[in-house]
């Protein structure tokens, strides 16, 4: 059990206590802490392979749910797994499904067995179990994969949270017993337990006595206020084994990277800065900037004059709000790489950070270029 995937811990930040470290696995090695891109559909939305390589990306996120649906996994098994049937030759984290069944489905039935639920795409009655889930995963060969678990929606009160995460729990044990490749792709469970320490507890308990090789947080980024988040990951984080990876999941924006960061997290992904791109927002070191917005009609500076990527090398504001008028996807693309840029680099800057012991300078340092104070924390 675990060899597919090694932590290496290589050092802890004086100031915080947040690790710096090396995730090891069958496709390469992701420094952490790390962002991780979204590819749903087994790309990242308007972006190749090659750019997000050129941008350093260390590891991308693939949504089994979708893949599932569309256009299956066993035509991608047949096409040589996950990472040659999108021509991606590093790490992939492939999530279970569960998210996306309770989010997307409205029609579904939770049994013990698994969920009954409908396709989003076209009503067709489908069925996912821990032992699907696993079939699934396996098929696509993603180097790290996660354990079917139950999202409970926010707020739950303790009741459902608690029969949430035993079900979870049970669920996670399942995953282990129908693992089929544990040598080559490493199965992370999930720590639920809502907004209740008392779960959280319990939860970390449960998963941690199977030894999986990897743990996540789920249920968080769903809608509770920040705080309420970092109040969470101070009781939780420190409930996860230190020799094995911490993935926080669904977080994505700039202070909950650091914050995550400055409270062990190793590994983060978000459908964020790629979502906010297509609407014409974009991220830069003084705050974020609507290119929709008129005044930029005549300003023929880059979307943010600290940045080397690709498009503020090449490209000006008052250009990219023309293509974004004018619903050209040239535009979206430029948005995307930007804002995709962003956030691999500031990861780059929170392990140089570690490095120096110097992560809550880095913090406040990047907070107040950024503009936000403790009332205005968020994207």
């Amino acid at each position: 059990m675990g060899l597919a995937i090694r932590y290496e811990h290589i050092k802890s930040c004086k100031q915080t206590g947040a690790r710096l470290g090396r995730v090891h696995t069958p496709h390469g090695v992701i420094e952490t802490p790390a962002f991780m891109p979204v590819g749903t559909q087994a790309t990242v939305k308007t972006i190749s392979p090659e750019e997000l390589k050129q941008m350093d990306a260390h590891i991308i996120l693939s949504n089994t749910y979708h893949l599932f649906l569309r256009p299956g996994h066993e035509l991608i098994r047949q096409a040589g797994g996950l990472h040659r049937f999108m021509n991606w030759d590093r790490p992939i984290l492939t999530d279970s499904g569960g998210f996306q069944v309770f989010s997307l489905s409205e029609m579904r039935k939770i049994t013990e067995e698994g969920v009954h639920f409908r396709s989003h795409l076209n009503g067709d009655k489908l069925f996912l179990s821990p032992e699907v889930a696993m079939q699934v995963q396996n098929a696509l060969g993603a180097d790290i994969m996660m354990a079917f678990d139950e999202c409970p929606p926010y707020p739950a009160d303790h009741a459902y949270a608690k029969q949430s995460l035993e079900r979870t729990s049970r669920w996670a044990e399942r995953c282990l017993t129908s693992h089929e490749r544990p040598n080559d792709q490493g199965l992370f469970a999930i720590i639920q337990g809502g907004m209740h320490e008392d779960l959280r507890r319990q939860s970390a308990a449960d998963l941690t006595s199977m030894d999986f090789p990897g743990y996540a947080i789920g249920g968080l980024s769903v809608g509770e206020p920040k705080p309420l988040m970092y109040e969470v990951l101070d009781y939780t984080v420190p409930l996860m084994p230190a020799n094995k990876p911490r993935y926080l999941m669904g977080v994505g924006s700039p202070d909950a990277l650091i914050e995550g960061s400055i409270r062990g997290i190793d590994m983060f992904d978000c459908v964020l800065p790629t979502r906010i791109a297509r609407n014409g927002t974009v991220m830069t070191s003084s705050g974020r900037l609507v290119i929709r917005n008129a005044r930029y009609a005549e300003d023929f500076m880059p979307l943010d004059p600290n940045c080397d990527c690709y498009t503020c090398k090449n490209y000006t504001r008052a250009y990219i709000r023309h293509l974004i008028k004018a619903e050209e996807t040239f535009g979206i693309r430029l948005t995307s790489i930007h804002n995709l840029h962003f956030l691999l680099n500031l990861m780059r800057n929170v392990r140089q950070a570690i490095s120096e012991d110097r992560l809550l300078d880095y913090r406040n340092e990047f907070f107040e270029l950024y503009g936000m104070n403790e009332s205005n924390r968020g994207f």
